[in-house]
């Protein structure tokens, strides 16, 4: 028997990230309707495709790549569940 995947929602992931990072600055945009009959799709319009802005000062001295590894480390298990793709925007604040 296969499990189907369990979706996240944009709260799941808000409150992921503010656990992990305590983020002076976050907002989670699920933009999974945008994205039907895309790869990853779930036919749903919700739970797959997100964005990301967020400014933490785990990010401090760190490049690019390293403050977007530590938001993809936050969501891993969301990744895992069926979250497909995400945007990330790290902001000034």
């Amino acid at each position: 028997m296969t499990l189907a995947p369990n979706y996240p929602t944009a709260a799941q992931l808000q409150d992921a990230l503010q656990a992990a990072l305590q983020p002076t600055q976050l907002e989670v945009i699920d933009e999974s309707h945008q994205h039907e009959g895309h790869a990853g799709a779930n036919g749903l319009g919700w739970g797959t495709h997100f964005r990301v802005r967020i400014a933490a000062p785990a990010f401090a001295g760190k490049t690019r790549v390293a403050c977007h590894r530590l938001v993809y480390d936050a969501l891993q298990p969301h990744m895992d569940a069926g979250l497909h793709a995400l945007a990330i925007e790290i902001t000034n604040s």
